[in-house]
């Protein structure tokens, strides 16, 4: 991992430079006039290493060659009249010592550099970048944290990374740790504090560094700001839901006949039952059973009414989506009590097919609601344009199995009237495109909305001059499948 704070820095001061140079004088003096049957000429070896630190490759070569003449001078100037085979094999060592300590710099400082250079480049990208350690320890801090966070480079490094940033997580620490350790990646969403006490929304990026041991060394967090995304976001979610109970109250405005109808006929119903109690209860000999009878069926009329009533609430609020359990018969059913009086105000026959056992899936009952009206009214209204034919509404529901294998639900839609042309169907999904001279063209495009929201899809086929069909599949609810 790139980590600047633990690279060796290069030091402006002038103490480095002056130990180098007594460094040198003192073993030159020390090797050159005492009597030392020593290496002491192996020493330069730390001259070299402190000159590493401050002097560039040229440099360095240059205070090697320095180390190599001092080293053959002293031994000249100590050995020239009494030659001994032991001083020039310790002349040898020092100098061998002296080349090899100057190559394993000149690497040292090369890959030092190389990382400078690789860490530099960080400091490019607009992410937010930091380098923490095991302890969670800031080791390195970019310049697009400094900009993101507020905090300069020398104030963050050195501190705890979670407990500068005041860091929120959208699950506890220790899991996102384990699977850390596991991977050696996460990301996630997570709520920081900047340095003025606002707060800032970051996709953020974990990864984890090991040793040649595969030992956790260190952290790479790479974080982009996404708070204006993010509210870009509800904003939209906003929109959608705004649009969509529109879109519902304007659906039920076209149901109006069929609304009152399903109101009002169970409580004429209410009204019939109660008045056969009436005559019951009034004969010379009451006829409790029947009595019993008619209060029961005002009691199923009573409550078929309030199911009514309870449906187009919840087709009229405005609320988030809700998940719950629900059978795709049952839902199929719900729809036809709304749509059934536009059929037959509309002289629409209802073909019914639907599977013989529930269909499980798991979705909010008001939005499926929604989708499903759309496209039964969506096909009755293409129907109005044909004459030579009855009109008939085909709906059906089926359980399939993917290739995956996945047990998909499906619902299709089906009509007789003149289809859809190739060249539009494509579109029809889109946003504003709509074929009728009155309609807005958001029905379609709400209603894959909805599906795919539900993990599910919706296509649209047809053969022209023959009908079209709307295919919603749904996935099977988990437990279920």
């Amino acid at each position: 991992m790139l980590n600047e704070p633990l690279l060796p820095q290069k030091s402006n001061s002038q103490f480095y430079p002056a130990v180098a140079l007594l460094g040198a004088t003192a073993i030159f003096l020390i090797d050159t006039f005492t009597p030392l049957d020593i290496a002491i000429a192996v020493l330069y070896v730390a001259v070299i290493m402190i000159s590493a630190t401050f002097l560039s490759r040229e440099g360095l070569l240059s205070i090697a060659a320095v180390c190599v003449f001092l080293t053959i001078a002293s031994f000249a100037m100590t050995h020239w009249h009494d030659f001994e085979s032991r001083a020039l094999v310790r002349c040898l060592v020092s100098l061998s010592a002296i080349v090899v300590t100057t190559l394993l710099a000149l690497r040292n400082n090369q890959a030092t550099h190389d990382l400078r250079d690789q860490a530099a480049l960080l400091d490019l990208t607009h992410d937010a970048i930091y380098v923490r350690d095991t302890h969670d320890v800031i080791r390195y801090w970019n310049e697009g944290a400094e900009e993101l966070y507020g905090w300069k480079r020398e104030e963050a490094i050195g501190q705890f990374a979670i407990a500068l940033l005041k860091s929120k997580f959208p699950m506890p620490l220790e899991d996102i740790s384990k699977n850390l350790a596991a991977v050696g990646r996460w990301q996630g969403e997570i709520t920081h504090t900047k340095k003025d006490g606002t707060e800032v929304l970051v996709a953020s990026r974990w990864s984890l560094q090991r040793d040649e041991k595969g030992r956790p060394v260190a952290t790479m967090v790479t974080n982009n700001d996404i708070t204006e995304q993010k509210r870009s976001a509800d904003a939209l979610h906003k929109a959608e839901i705004e649009l969509a109970h529109a879109t519902r109250l304007t659906t039920l405005g076209e149901l109006t006949a069929s609304i009152a109808h399903e109101v009002n006929q169970p409580l004429a119903a209410v009204v019939t039952n109660g008045e056969a109690a009436l005559r019951w209860l009034k004969r010379d000999v009451p006829n409790l059973g029947e009595v019993q009878n008619s209060l029961e069926r005002m009691i199923s009329n009573g409550r078929r009414a309030s199911d009514v009533i309870a449906r187009l609430r919840a087709l009229t609020r405005k609320t988030d989506s809700i998940r719950a359990p629900l059978d795709a018969n049952e839902l199929i059913e719900d729809v036809l009590l709304l749509v059934d009086r536009e059929l037959i105000a509309r002289s629409v026959s209802l073909n019914l097919d639907l599977a013989p056992t529930p269909l499980p899936v798991e979705g909010d009952r008001v939005q499926l609601q929604q989708a499903i009206i759309n496209l039964a009214l969506n096909a009755v209204q293409a129907m109005s344009t044909v004459s030579d034919r009855r009109h008939a509404l085909h709906i059906s529901t089926r359980l399939e199995t993917t290739e995956a294998p996945e047990k998909i639900v499906v619902v299709e839609v089906s009509d007789n009237g003149p289809g859809i042309d190739p060249d539009v169907i494509n579109k029809l999904f889109t946003a504003f495109y709509t074929t009728k001279p009155e309609g807005m063209g958001m029905g379609l495009s709400i209603c894959r909305s909805i599906v795919e929201s539900h993990g599910g899809k919706i296509v649209a086929s047809s053969e022209l001059g023959k009908g079209a069909t709307f295919r919603v599949q749904l996935p099977m609810r988990e437990e279920e499948a």
